[in-house]
């Protein structure tokens, strides 16, 4: 009789687990949305990447007029190395190599320094739009939202939803920016953030730019 009543006791509370778990299984609701697309509609899209570009260019020019001068002055060693003393000819290729290495260092910095700045400069882009991710949520009752793409060159994280749990549009609306129709021609597909801005590295190699001579025996 004990055991009987142990058997239901168990089983009622595997009941109210079970009524318990599909109630709030229920209750939960799951939104999604695209980071990338909302951004490049964001109307400080343009602003970011002429910015970006504005400074990527900087960066640029600066790697070229290094390596111009690295250029000239190779140029003038290999002209008059023939002439040159054995300390002045030392002292010359020091100077080579020196700017050598100063441009390689200048180009890894110049990177770093761009990825930074595509940062601060998309950090208030990013927290705007998470502030009204907040909103629609909470307005439209969703527990959690995910983003359906993890961005170019990644793997999406969600790969299969249903088209009434985007609410893409939903945020660009409360951030005041419509959305475009779907599938209008011209609706952006990049945003500043996946756009390479870095500067090109169109720079000659610097080992064919080494001035070669033969040292007197």
């Amino acid at each position: 009789m004990n055991k009987i009543k142990v058997l239901v006791a168990v089983v009622s509370l595997m009941a109210v687990s079970i009524i318990s778990n599909a109630q709030t299984a229920a209750s939960l609701k799951i939104g999604y949305t695209n980071v990338e697309y909302i951004l490049a509609l964001m109307p400080e899209a343009k602003r970011i990447e002429s910015d970006l570009k504005a400074y990527s260019t900087q960066l640029e020019s600066q790697l070229q007029a290094k390596y111009k001068d690295f250029e000239a002055k190779g140029e003038a060693y290999q002209k008059g190395a023939s002439t040159m003393t054995e300390v002045i000819r030392a002292d010359k290729e020091k100077e080579l190599m020196n700017l050598r290495t100063s441009i390689e260092e200048f180009q890894k910095n110049a990177e770093v320094s761009l990825q930074k700045k595509q940062q601060s400069l998309l950090e208030p882009a990013y927290k705007k739009m998470q502030q009204a991710i907040d909103e629609v949520s909470k307005e439209n009752g969703y527990t959690y939202v995910f983003n359906s793409d993890a961005g170019y060159g990644t793997n999406a994280i969600l790969l299969h939803a249903p088209e009434d749990g985007n609410i893409s549009d939903l945020v660009l609306k409360k951030m005041g920016v419509t959305p475009p129709a779907k599938g209008a021609a011209g609706t952006p597909t990049t945003s500043p953030a996946a756009t390479n801005t870095a500067p090109k590295n169109t720079t000659p190699s610097l080992n064919n730019a080494k001035p070669t001579t033969k040292k007197k025996k």
